[in-house]
């Protein structure tokens, strides 16, 4: 007898709304105003979500507020690999923002991130991608010596 199992299906209520969301992310990177706020936003998790797959990334869409988790998950990863330098790089080449205001922003909107995924998920999310990264996130980036 063969026996089949359903796939895993993540369900988790997010820690904040939307709007608490932008709140943190305007209040982290000091945003005039709310709209700037989700603006960045939706840039920065547009290219996450370009870059994040598999379980990861279903996991941590559900630890995102839903509108957040649209924003994400509406993005076909890519296949190529891109450093965190080329994550950002890509960005402002996206927005048209220059590479200080595009770390700038990209920081302020994946520490709230990182709050949400909380740190075992960031520490498979930052094992899945290339090297730089975890300073995006907040997060020392330790490499060993050769």
């Amino acid at each position: 007898m063969q026996t089949t199992t359903a796939p895993t299906t993540v369900t988790t209520i997010p820690a904040m709304s939307y709007g608490q969301m932008l709140e943190q992310v305007r209040y982290n990177g000091a945003y005039a105003t709310r709209e700037r706020a989700e603006q960045v936003v939706h840039a920065v998790l547009s290219a996450l979500g370009r870059r994040v797959t598999g379980e990861e990334r279903v996991e941590l869409a559900a630890r995102l507020p839903r509108e957040a988790a649209r924003i994400f998950a509406a993005q076909i990863p890519g296949a190529d690999e891109m450093t965190g330098w080329a994550f950002v790089r890509d960005l402002a080449t996206r927005t048209g923002g220059s590479l200080a205001t595009t770390r700038w922003d990209v920081g302020s909107v994946l520490g709230v991130v990182a709050r949400l995924a909380g740190p075992d998920l960031l520490d498979r999310l930052l094992a899945q991608l290339p090297s730089g990264y975890a300073i995006l996130f907040g997060r020392a980036e330790l490499i060993q010596a050769a």
